[in-house]
């Protein structure tokens, strides 16, 4: 191996190593103390909860867990935003599973809580697929209603999605471990069976302080909201069970006499491995993500071998698109080719710019894939489309809305896999997290913003310089490069990967030899749900 690649190799490993690091930390939720009192209770907390329940604790689909971090430092953080969201098998059948984690703050819902809850229903309402619900939790984090309370995509969302997907056969199952206090009480009522632990669960609209306080009535919460009064007296719940395990034996049960659904019909086959060693991906991507790779290097690491088949190999050639399996599904691919390319017209073309001539091919080769039922998958490594008088005479524009339009009314499910750079109007048309990929994806080296921090840092230089020489300040130059370098600073932040993991702007960020894997859980889960719609572009047709 040359020191390139060593030096590739030493820092993709390095990043991954700090964010497994970080992760450790965080499965940690509310500390060890608030996890041994949890356990004091008789309960298990939310982790022990998932790995009881799943089949297999070593294949599950962890979504956001990053999420909130760094966040409400004021009020002590929020590891993994309150709550655990996976994908896993129960009793052989994928599930989305949403745990409240109450060693974080009692399982109170922050606002990025919320985010975090509608993600896993989205997951579950696009691929039809059930969801567990295992309840406990304080309610809305009070301090901060203002911000998840009112608005469209806050609290209540949930509780519509809730009927929406009630109205559209989606199964919903939750279990009462803990506390379910005031608007939180609809979540598990809203589904469509509801179990409740002995002692330790509860539901209520208001607890006993508050009833004491609204209505003068003296009563305990065990009386007001507990197990017996639920399954014996109001009807509220459907099964009383004595412990957290006898709960989640009882969801087992349950999703296992859960009926099949049709499927989508995407095509699998025999899954072949990849003629480039999986390890060798560590190789390829460049420490310094303004270097240029060659691109079909890193696809020969993820698809089957001997399964592709390239759609205008010498046709835009900053962009790849070809058709090729992943563990035997047949998918589309569209990547961003990152070294320079010279075109049949003698033209050098930069490496992860997209060109009009690229634009063009992959609107046509999004339209083959619809028409053809072929999942797409997209690996973004792209800093954005040509600019230029020569891009813009060419009508760059046009033939870039073309492609953004074929991505937005794609039919197939579409996958997203951010392995570098994401800037600008090429996350757009790489199908970015607006348009709605089933899974969106990143490698530890991804960094996503409107451009890069360089071309930001200067373009607001020169706007910082224009203001200073028209107030007649003195020392521009000194002035100018101390804003620089702070911008500079902030952006970097903001454009790093941790940063968008803590928005969820991403469900994961992944070592990338699991990528195969991600994927093809990704197809089989959207194999679940049939599509509905023609794809049809509207007025820009092809």
């Amino acid at each position: 191996m040359n020191l390139e690649k060593e030096k590739n190799k030493d820092s993709i490993k390095l990043a991954w190593s700090e964010l497994q690091a970080r992760i450790r930390k965080i499965k940690l939720g509310g500390g060890k103390t608030r996890l041994e009192k949890i356990k004091k209770q008789g309960k298990l907390n939310a982790r022990e909860r998932i790995n009881y329940l799943v089949d297999d604790k070593e294949n599950i689909f962890e979504i956001g867990i990053l999420a909130g971090e760094d966040m409400y430092k004021e009020f002590g953080g929020c590891p993994s935003a309150g709550v655990i969201v996976v994908i896993a098998k129960i009793s052989g059948k994928r599930c989305v599973i949403v745990a409240n984690d109450p060693s974080v703050k009692a399982g109170a819902w922050f606002p990025i809580s919320t985010k975090k809850n509608l993600r896993a229903q989205e997951i579950a309402m696009e691929n039809n697929i059930p969801i567990v619900y295992l309840v406990d939790s304080a309610g809305i984090f009070l301090p901060l209603q203002d911000q998840l309370f009112a608005d469209k995509e806050n609290f209540g969302r949930i509780f519509r999605n809730n009927a929406k997907m009630s109205s559209k056969g989606i199964i919903q199952i939750a279990a009462i471990m803990g506390s379910c206090v005031a608007g939180g009480a609809y979540l598990p009522i809203m589904s469509d069976e509801a179990i409740i632990v002995e002692k330790t669960g509860s539901i209520f609209l208001a607890g006993s302080y508050l009833v004491k306080a609204a209505i003068g009535e003296d009563v305990d919460n065990e009386f007001l909201g507990g197990a017996e009064t639920h399954s014996g007296i109001s009807g509220v719940t459907d099964y009383k069970v004595k412990d957290d395990k006898a709960a989640l034996d009882k969801i087992r049960n349950l999703v296992e006499k859960i009926g099949l659904n049709s499927e989508a019909g995407f095509q699998r086959t025999k899954t072949k491995k990849p003629i480039i060693s999986q390890e060798k991906l560590y190789d390829i991507i460049p420490k310094d993500s303004s270097q240029p790779y060659d691109t079909y290097e890193l696809i020969n690491t993820i698809i089957d071998h001997k399964s592709m088949d390239e759609y205008k190999k010498d046709y835009g050639q900053t962009l790849i698109t070809l058709y090729a399996k992943i563990e035997g599904w047949s998918v589309g691919i569209i990547a961003n080719q990152r070294k320079i390319v010279k075109s049949k017209n003698g033209e050098m073309q930069f490496g992860g710019v997209i060109y009009g001539d690229g634009a063009d091919k992959a609107t046509r080769f999004i339209a083959n894939c619809n028409q053809r039922k072929i999942p797409l998958v997209f690996l973004q490594d792209v800093t954005g489309f040509m600019v230029g008088s020569k891009a813009e005479h060419g009508g760059i524009i046009k033939d870039g809305a073309k492609m953004v339009n074929a991505v937005a009314n794609s039919v197939v499910p579409k996958f997203t896999i951010i392995v570098g750079n994401s800037f600008g109007a090429g996350n757009y048309a790489m199908c970015g997290k607006a348009f709605d990929p089933r899974f969106i994806l990143a490698w530890p080296t991804a960094k996503i913003a409107v451009m890069g921090g360089n071309q930001a840092s200067n373009v607001l230089l020169q706007i910082e310089k224009s203001t200073l020489k028209k107030s007649g300040e003195k020392k521009q130059e000194t002035k100018g490069s101390s804003f620089r370098n702070k911008i500079l600073e902030d952006y970097n932040k903001k454009a790093n990967v941790l940063y968008a993991a803590s928005q969820l702007w991403i469900d994961a960020v992944i070592d990338p030899i699991e990528t195969r894997k991600w994927i093809s859980m990704g197809i089989e889960v959207a194999n679940h749900s049939q599509i509905e719609k023609k794809f049809n572009m509207g007025i820009l047709q092809v």
